[in-house]
């Protein structure tokens, strides 16, 4: 596992990925690391890294694929939950949930740049493909 909390941990992580060899990068969906959206999916393209984040704007940017919680679902869970509140519901009361809906974006630009084929079953099943 490589950590990265700054700009210069971040090149260097990759630095060490080509080192190590590494087949791929999942890349975990903290706010630091999503501001540097762009640089992540530059640094990835530049070595030759696939790699996956949990939002859509990574796939954007230049990364392989995105999988993770839709956040039409999850602004659409938040507004529900705010109706509740304001009709009486305590907050405390209100269960935990989790995502329901899942969002796979995929890359075929950057996949073609790293010399991958997406097998078209996977295509099929993807919610977005960037071309």
């Amino acid at each position: 596992m490589l950590r990265a909390s700054t700009d210069s941990e971040i090149e260097a992580a990759f630095a060490a990925l080509t080192e190590l060899r590494a087949g791929g990068l999942v890349i975990s969906a903290d706010s630091f690391l999503f501001s540097r959206k762009e640089q992540l999916g530059a640094l990835a393209a530049r070595h030759a890294v696939p790699a996956i984040f949990g939002f859509r704007e990574f796939a954007v940017a230049g990364g392989l694929i995105s999988y993770g919680a839709s956040p039409t679902d999850q602004h659409r869970i938040v507004g529900v939950y705010i109706g509740r509140i304001l009709n009486g519901e305590k907050p405390a009361n209100l269960p935990v949930q989790q995502a329901t809906k899942v969002d796979f974006i995929v890359n075929l630009k950057a996949a073609k740049a790293l010399g991958l084929n997406i097998p078209l079953p996977l295509l099929g099943r993807a919610d977005e493909v960037i071309e």
